[in-house]
């Protein structure tokens, strides 16, 4: 029915086309229009013939978006179909699915990307993944420059150091000893200082974390491998050289890394003397 249509409609458009010409033979602009009139009528015509060649299904569309830029995948797309004024999200890896009908048309939008439109493979049935793309936007921005300075406000006061004291471990009264005067001016926390079991705890532990980090940095400079290196003694040897040394208590922990070379050197001399000197038996003392 559609072919006879189309037939009668070409054969009057001819025989119109011929009346036409004859009436208005040196009218060619006239004559342009018309055959490119002619020319739509068919094309729309032979369009619409194809598409009534597919046959309406109802289809669950499993497809994969991505971006014409670098390949990768799109999510959190936005999918419509138009028709049905449903749709559906990408995932985070650009899969999606629809129920939808063969002949349907697709928006695709997302933040970063133009608009899209999707059409379905007149073949396509359901079975198997499509794959679509889409293009980014560019956004041409301008170089931008900040100069200046937020102005500075001298209130003519000093500032102080922070303390590298943990919070939990402050005083609520003075952290050093109050002086006498405090007594008289700041009488609550003068004797919270001396009375309060919880400050005195507090200066305790803080008096054990300055030790134990001074201490760290004391080993570093003397250990047994430091003590090996400077007198050429095995490990054993070492071992016997730093008790009798560490019975002299001559090496504060707070000496530098100088002072530790120098103090061993100079003692591990006394030590060989004192080893190399013969002990005095009893028979000899009695004499």
């Amino acid at each position: 029915m559609l072919k006879s249509l189309l037939i009668y409609v070409i054969q009057t458009s001819t025989s119109n086309f011929y009346i036409f010409l004859k009436n208005y033979k040196n009218h060619w602009m006239r004559i342009v229009s018309v055959i490119g009139f002619l020319f739509l009528v068919f094309a729309s015509f032979f369009g619409r013939a194809q598409d009534d060649d597919i046959d309406p299904l109802l289809i669950k569309l499993q497809a994969r978006l991505f971006s014409v830029g670098d390949s990768q995948p799109v999510p959190y797309a936005n999918i419509i179909n138009p028709r049905t004024h449903s749709g559906t999200i990408t995932s985070n890896d650009g899969h999606f699915t629809l129920e939808m009908m063969n002949i349907d048309t697709l928006v695709v939008t997302s933040i970063g990307y133009q608009r899209g439109i999707i059409k379905i493979p007149g073949n396509y049935t359901g079975y198997g993944t499509l794959s679509f793309y889409i293009e980014p936007v560019n956004y041409a921005l301008r170089e931008v420059l900040v100069e200046g300075e937020k102005p500075k406000v001298d209130l003519g006061f000093g500032t102080g150091t922070a303390s590298n004291v943990p919070v939990e471990l402050r005083g609520d009264a003075f952290n050093d000893a109050p002086p006498v005067l405090a007594a008289f001016f700041n009488p609550i926390s003068y004797w919270q200082y001396y009375l309060s079991k919880k400050e005195k705890r507090k200066r305790e532990v803080r008096k054990e974390m300055v030790i134990m980090k001074n201490w760290e940095m004391h080993s570093q400079n003397y250990n047994k491998e430091k003590v090996m290196m400077l007198t050429g003694m095995d490990e054993m040897e070492a071992d016997s050289f730093m008790i009798w040394f560490n019975s002299q208590d001559v090496l504060p922990y707070l000496s530098s890394e100088y002072e530790v070379r120098a103090t061993v050197i100079e003692f591990f001399h006394y030590y060989k003397i004192e080893k190399a000197s013969p002990i005095p038996s009893e028979g000899k003392e009695k004499k």
